[in-house]
């Protein structure tokens, strides 16, 4: 085991984890001190960070009845702290105050998420650790935090996917895609992106209003959830623009699924009522732009350029088509 991972193993939060194990979470865990008196986080903030002590002591910070700020719990080396705003996607419910000088190893949001999303089997250890200490120190808390039974997949989507079609998010897209790439070292790894438009969304909105203007891309991201492979990550970026990341997919694998999707758009329709009150059967249709590593770029921000302007050509030929960038 390396340093960090030796540091962690009696941590309750990894409980039953083997040194493999210990290995892969140590990647994604940053180092960080605190001076005695300095807060790690105030009560109220946004909470993007989980906290498992090295060494030292944290104390949790509530308000009292009368306004008066007293200790909730003390965290001592290998207790963590702070994931029940990652976890609930809110903004934290108490302060922490290092009580002596203290250092801490820091899980970022999107990391924690990611170990969940690629390494479930890690993932769902740590999840049940936590449930199992939180169960024990939620009593002696009084309540004050809310209960562990909604810390399942819900609570996972709703950090890392689009609230609208329940897609996975961008933030979410570039951090495994950036992983990808990061493992692979020295060496381009292979894979794809898609890059997807739907054709004349402006048109839509203009003439039916964004109410259904959202309906519609709620109805695509539906059936795009069904088209990806295990393992792909399908998304959406902002308004009708789309992306489909495929790790270990070739241009030929990329250039299946971008046509089966391209179809699977055509096929959709739907009834709008425009703005002067007549109904109008719609049907859809998609402009994708392909690009692979590393035929096409060998680092993340060239892999999805080459995508974006593989998808301008597919518009700029006629749309409704799936255009690669080798071509």
């Amino acid at each position: 085991m390396n340093i960090i991972a030796k540091s962690i193993k009696d941590s309750p939060l990894f409980t039953g984890m083997n040194s493999l194990e210990l290995n892969m979470v140590s990647a994604f865990l940053e180092t960080r001190k605190y001076k005695k008196g300095e807060y790690i986080f105030k009560r109220g903030e946004l909470g993007t960070e989980m906290f498992i002590v090295k060494s030292g002591r944290i104390s949790s910070m509530v308000l009292d009845k009368d306004g008066n700020e007293r200790e909730l719990y003390e965290f001592a080396s290998g207790r963590f702290f702070g994931e029940m705003s990652i976890i609930e996607n809110e903004s934290r419910s108490a302060s922490c105050i290092a009580r002596e000088d203290s250092e801490v190893f820091v899980l970022d949001e999107i990391d924690f998420y990611r170990l969940v999303q690629e390494q479930p089997m890690l993932g769902s250890k740590m999840l049940s650790s936590m449930a199992r200490v939180m169960s024990g120190w939620l009593d002696e808390a009084s309540g004050f935090l809310h209960d562990l039974v909604r810390w399942g997949e819900s609570a996972r989507k709703r950090a890392v996917s689009d609230e609208l079609t329940g897609l996975f998010n961008r933030r979410f897209l570039e951090e495994v895609s950036r992983s990808r790439f990061l493992r692979a070292g020295a060496e381009a790894p292979i894979c794809s992106v898609l890059m997807l438009d739907l054709d004349y969304f402006h048109n839509i909105n203009e003439n039916y209003g964004s109410q259904a203007g959202d309906s519609v891309i709620k109805l695509a991201g539906t059936k795009y959830s069904l088209l990806v492979r295990e393992g792909d990550v399908a998304s959406r970026l902002a308004g009708d623009e789309f992306a489909f990341f495929m790790p270990e997919a070739g241009p030929k694998d990329a250039a299946i699924l971008a046509e089966r999707i391209r179809r699977a758009t055509e096929e959709l329709s739907m009834e709008l009522v425009d703005k002067k009150g007549q109904t109008n059967r719609l049907k859809l249709s998609a402009s994708i732009g392909l690009a692979s590593s590393p035929a096409d770029a060998t680092d993340q921000a060239g892999l999805f350029a080459a995508a974006d302007k593989a998808l301008f050509k597919a518009k700029e030929q006629g749309r409704n088509r799936v255009f690669a960038f080798s071509q």
